[in-house]
């Protein structure tokens, strides 16, 4: 038996690699008017931007529901020692709260731990990735999840966008920070602190925001893990990794695309950065 670590679409992570670390993935839901779809089940990013610029309606996303992640462990919990659930940032999300609920109903059956990862996509990717590792490795539950808490610490993520318009519809962005960048005619660069999203700068361009996460990135020692995820620019993403591989072996970059669940909220033209520093 083992440890079977859950999470939820918004972390990007492409079916191959989840199915590669035995990774159980719970999807966020995606409505256009009355239609609603599963992310990466229903519907994937490529749609999700053709109907950005063809639909009627904008979309809206909605968490999984307690049910979801009950029927989820539900499967699980006759078969392995233990399951961790790591999701996306409980400060901008209602994912997390779903898991708990689902947790009180089932905990009796087996041990569930759930985890803020305090991060969605590239950065919440890198947890994910950590804790199914060390599943796979044959790692206890208490290890797992001290590792796992740890590699939360680690982890700084970093985005860019083309336009500010759809992070502006969706409300998961201040209106301070919409407000500065119209005045100053500026783009935001985005971070997470504490869970939250929050303004890591003013950038004049897209190239620019590059350039100061590029800084970043040199300024780091120890980085372990890079993780690029893009919506609809996958030319600008192969050219950023090419120019990290100065500082990290490219080959060890993974490129990802924004699902349709975050993507609902950024669009097209979004890369983001997450990389995990180690001590």
């Amino acid at each position: 038996m083992a440890v079977k670590v859950i999470t939820d679409s918004t972390c990007d992570m492409p079916t191959e690699l989840t199915e590669e670390l035995g990774i159980r993935v719970v999807p966020v839901y995606v409505r256009f008017g009355d239609k609603v779809y599963r992310d990466g089940v229903d519907i994937q990013s490529d749609e999700l931007y053709e109907m950005l610029t063809t639909s009627p309606h904008h979309p809206a996303t909605s968490q999984p529901t307690p049910e979801d992640f009950t029927s989820v462990y539900r499967e699980y919990c006759e078969s392995v020692d233990g399951i961790i659930s790591i999701h996306i940032s409980s400060k901008v999300s209602g994912t997390y709260n779903s898991a708990m609920i689902a947790k009180k109903t089932m905990e009796s059956r087996c041990p569930i731990e759930v985890i803020d990862s305090k991060f969605n996509s590239a950065g919440m990717a890198i947890i994910v990735m950590a804790a199914a590792r060390m599943a796979q490795a044959g790692m206890d539950m208490v290890t797992i999840m001290e590792e796992t808490r740890r590699a939360i610490g680690q982890v700084h993520m970093f985005g860019v966008f083309e336009t500010m318009k759809y992070l502006a519809r969706s409300g998961r962005i201040s209106k301070a920070i919409v407000t500065a960048a119209n005045i100053l005619n500026v783009m935001p660069l985005l971070t997470f602190h504490e869970g939250e999203i929050a303004r890591a700068g003013l950038v004049r361009s897209f190239s620019k925001g590059l350039d100061k996460i590029y800084q970043f990135i040199e300024s780091k020692p120890n980085i372990s893990e890079l993780i690029i995820v893009h919506s609809a620019i996958l030319e600008k993403a192969e050219a950023f990794r090419k120019r990290l591989g100065w500082l990290f072996p490219e080959e060890y970059i993974r490129i990802m695309k924004l699902g349709a669940g975050l993507g609902v909220h950024g669009g097209p033209g979004v890369l983001l950065i997450g990389l995990r520093q180690e001590e």
